[in-house]
């Protein structure tokens, strides 16, 4: 820590003062009103109707100074104000800072106090005009995501007045190493030069470890060797304390430090010399109330308990410097951090300045903490144009080497990378996709084995790349939205947050809390869901089965060093996180440390769907973090059908490959969902735990099944395949087919029943027609400003329009979209529900439907889908009357297989059979 002009929060001092200068201040932005402001907070968290401001804005209190201070240097110290400040005393300024994120402080000469004094403090938040703020325009300023989620400005840290002997340490710079070796730079002011100093290591019960005596000098190295020292280690925070005690103690500085060594190794990360496995959470570091200022030490105590809780034990605080609270939590609860540097948006010579000169401020405050184990320059070429610009790279490799220059006690990351982006220079070849299941499965799988081998679209493809090889492989971003209960996000009176209001912007609108019960209502949903209680209930489910799929299959691989979900908390209106903004828990709080664990079993089956009394294969595996699996240790699994297995001993960071188990599943009556419970044993002590849910079908009826009608030959053979009886079309219950003309429409009209298998096989208007309507002809088109106009697609009869997802909010595989099937009626058989789970992965829909009303989907629409905050309905399975006949269609691919292959296709195409089949036909008028 730095006790300087780069200094952070107040390092336990005796003789030293400190005046807090929290608490109401006088504010008023731009021409407002003053008005009572409470510091440290943005004035965006206090105002609602400065929510979404920039500009300029005046803060000013007063205070008197303490007796005793006349003779001592006085410094009045911010914690941190975004952007940029003017700071006066009594009417004369101080100086000024640029910078939103880090501490400084102006010298106080004893000359301008008074009885009592005035502090102003003029603060300039810049918005992306130029014009307006052409010294730091909002672009080349580091801000992180406040260009996401709303405008910090203003005291967000604390203000305090200082008193210090002017002799006295500034600054205090410690390496400590696995080796029990403490190196100390130490800097003091010019009037304490040639004073004794004493330097004692200090462990956890007050005992002197080590010391040693200097003379004071203006820069000073110091060192000390502690025997047996313990280290500091994930779960373990073994923290010494530095004390430098200067000339009897006119000035006694302490600073808390850890025993350790970060490094890489063998395509490993290695803590104090042995591999550990990375799982992590993406922190954006934001407040329920604060925004960036957190409430309390005791609320960020409570957040690092729920983290690991979780399971977790790295934080990836991202673009954001972070309260120095923050590290002093992690250290003594012993979580990993990666902190990386706020972005910009427009890289220039005086970004890259800005951005160096963060980086330089970051070190000097926060270099000491043990927690901190790697730094990130760039998120995502955000603000770069790494594709584009060999100079860009170039700053890139430059970055990195100065950084790894000026701490080697830390890894670095140059740019934590994503497609179409990658790094170029770094010690962690980490990288993010996203990708939901079961609507992208596949693309998972083989995203994520492509990344395992070492893929070359995570560097440079240009030529300038310095790979050495053996980067650990880091999956740095992934994971898939839930939903927070909003009951417990509302202000005591029942009001909503102002950030309610906020994400209307993101991802077509489907990002907008505000409404979301009206949405629900208004879409009927509550009869699939049965309320509204039991849709979050659903979709935080729906998270956890994301998550754990996707944790599994990277567990998969013993390349993979670790991962980090997006995220710890939600962030206002985006709502991945394990927690909410509250930091209330998930439904799934209590089970994902099950999954999230450092020996994780990894059973994955064949498939998600099978039958009842046939054999299913299931591939064994068991992965290793830092831990090691025993020689004698078993894996056995239970419920519905049970086994077990001899485990070999097995290393850390390592994978058990137990092989495909064939497993014959009970021969039950009726559908239901089987759960099969592992667990795994060594020495009467259980290591680790999972669960894997089998969607279990019984034998389908082939008897008494409705007649079927089908130009195509394959959909007639599959239709056969499935014991139905293919007939002409005029015999038919059913008419089966992947598009419709208007020869259909017109059977349709006089009383047929059709169901339309609208999978994208078969090429439309986009739409479920494969021709034009007579009226709708090039002829009737409306020219206007040299365009062609045509009616809506869902006008042209049935009245369905079919869109592909790809391209679309609806692929959902960041923001999620939640589908689901109504269990009634012909599908109230359908194992497990409503949303889709595993075993729905052959069949989940690549189209949906669309022309469909919202009082339809309680009723007309079977199966369907929406994203985010409940906002962009589509059907799945729709059934739409048309004259006196009517259409049963739906977008599930489930002619993939052979007939009977996959029991969920052959339930589905039974249950949308049997659904035209009833369609009431109406004998009287059209």
């Amino acid at each position: 820590m730095n006790l300087g002009r780069a200094a952070a929060a107040e390092a336990v001092v005796s003789p030293r003062g400190t005046l807090s200068l929290d608490g109401v201040w006088q504010f008023r932005h731009e021409d407002g009103p003053w008005r009572d402001a409470h510091v440290p907070q943005p004035w965006q968290a206090e105002f609602s109707d400065l929510v979404d401001t920039f500009g300029h804005a005046i803060y000013k209190r007063s205070f008197a100074l303490p007796g005793g201070w006349e003779s001592r240097d006085l410094f009045l110290r911010f914690g941190a104000v975004s952007y940029y400040c003017e700071v006066f005393l009594n009417g004369q300024k101080l100086g000024s800072h640029e910078g939103g994120f880090l501490p400084f402080e102006f010298a106080v000469d004893p000359g301008l106090l008074r009885a009592s004094n005035e502090i102003e403090v003029r603060v300039t938040m810049p918005s992306a005009d130029r014009r307006a703020f052409p010294n730091f325009p909002f672009s080349e300023i580091p801000h992180g995501k406040i260009s996401w989620y709303g405008r910090i400005g203003g005291l967000w840290q604390s203000v305090s007045l200082e008193a210090r002997d002017p002799r006295r340490l500034e600054s205090v710079v410690i390496e400590a190493g696995m080796d029990g070796h403490v190196s100390a730079e130490l800097a003091f002011s010019a009037a304490a030069i040639g004073l004794p100093v004493q330097v004692a290591v200090i462990d956890s019960t007050g005992k002197t470890m080590a010391e040693t005596s200097v003379i004071a000098a203006e820069k000073l190295a110091v060192s000390l060797d502690v025997p047996d020292a313990k280290l500091w280690d994930i779960y373990q925070p073994n923290l010494y304390t530095l004390v430098v005690t200067l000339d009897a103690e006119i000035d006694v500085v302490e600073e808390t430090f850890g025993f350790r060594t970060i490094t890489t190794g063998n395509g490993q990360i290695l803590l104090n010399g042995k591999p550990i496995y990375m799982r992590g959470a993406l922190d954006q570091d934001y407040y329920p109330d604060g925004i960036y200022t957190p409430p309390s030490l005791a609320f960020l105590e409570d957040q690092a308990r729920k983290a690991i809780e979780l399971g977790l034990n790295t934080l990836r605080c991202h673009i954001k410097v972070p309260d120095p609270r923050y590290y002093d939590v992690a250290d003594r609860f012993g979580l990993l951090v990666w902190t990386e540097v706020p972005n910009v948006a427009s890289f220039t010579s005086d970004s890259a300045r800005r951005m160096r000169e963060t980086l330089i401020g970051i070190l000097a405050r926060d270099r000491n903490h043990p927690s901190i184990i790697a730094w990130t320059l760039i998120n995502e070429d955000w603000g770069t144009r790494l594709m584009e610009n060999a100079e860009h790279r170039q700053w890139l490799k430059d970055s990195y080497d100065w950084l790894k220059a000026e701490d080697s006690t830390r890894l670095v990351v140059d740019n934590s990378a994503c497609f179409p982006n990658f790094h170029v220079k770094t010690d962690l070849n980490d990288y993010h996709y996203y990708r939901s299941v079961p609507e992208r499965r596949q693309e998972w799988d083989d995203i994520t084995a492509q990344f395992a081998a070492g893929a070359d679209w995570t560097f440079s493809p240009l030529g300038d790349a310095e790979r050495r090889g053996d980067e650990p492989l880091i999956v740095s971003e992934f994971g898939v939205w839930g939903l927070p209960d909003p009951s417990k996000l509302r202000n005591e009176d029942g009001s909503e947050p102002d950030w309610f209001e906020t994400g209307a912007l993101w991802g077509d609108g489907v990002a907008l809390p505000h409404g979301i019960e009206e949405r629900f209502a208004a879409l009927d949903l509550a009869r699939t869901f049965g309320s509204f209680d039991g849709f979050i209930e659903k979709v935080q489910w729906y998270q956890f089965m994301n998550l754990r799929y996707q944790i599994e299959e990277m567990r998969r691989y013993p390349s993979i060093m670790g991962y980090v979900i997006t995220e710890l908390t939600d962030v206002h209106w985006e709502a991945n996180g394990l927690l909410d903004i509250e930091r209330n828990p998930r439904v799934f709080h209590d089970v994902f440390g099950s999954i999230n664990a450092d020996v994780v079993i990894v059973p994955r089956p064949e498939r998600y769907a099978a039958r009842a009394g046939e054999s299913l294969a299931i591939e064994l595996r068991i992965a290793t973090g830092g831990q090691s699996i025993p020689s004698g240790a078993t894996l056995s699994w239970s419920g519905g059908v049970s086994g077990s297995l001899s485990v070999p001993a097995t290393g850390p960071v390592s994978v058990a490959d137990l092989g495909r188990q064939q497993i014959t599943m009970p021969d039950l009556p009726a559908n239901s969902m089987l759960q099969l419970d592992f667990v795994l044993e060594a020495g009467g002590k259980v290591l680790a735990r999972n669960s894997c849910e089998i969607a279990l079908y019984a034998r389908r009826p082939t008897t008494g099944l409705p007649t079927i009608a089908a130009a195509d030959p394959n959909l007639a053979a599959y239709a056969g395949g499935l014991g139905y009886q293919v007939v002409p079309a005029s015999a038919a219950d059913v008419v089966l087919c992947h598009a419709v003309d208007g020869d259909d429409v017109e059977a349709i009209k006089v009383g047929a029943r059709y169901l339309i298998l609208a999978d994208g096989t078969v090429e439309t208007n986009r739409n479920l027609r494969t021709d034009m309507p007579d009226g709708e002809l090039p002829h009737r088109s409306i020219i206007a400003d040299g365009k062609t106009f045509r009616p809506s697609l869902d006008q042209h009869l049935p009245g369905i329009s079919l869109v592909e997802r790809d391209g679309t909010i609806w692929r959902g595989d960041w923001i999620a979209g939640f589908s689901w099937v109504r269990r009634e009626g012909a599908f109230a058989d359908i194992p497990g529900g409503p949303i889709f789970d595993l075993s729905f992965s052959d069949v989940v829909p690549h189209h949906l439907l669309t022309g469909f009303r919202p009082w339809e989907f309680g009723s007309n629409v079977i199966a369907g889908m929406v994203c985010g905050w409940v906002h962009k309905p589509a059907a799945i399975i729709g059934e739409k009357r048309v004259g006196r006949g009517g259409v049963v269609a739906t977008t599930f691919r489930l002619t993939r297989r052979a007939p009977g292959a996959d029991p969920v296709a052959a339930a589905i195409f039974d249950g949308l059979v049997r659904t035209a089949r009833e369609l009431k036909v109406d004998a009287g008028v059209i």
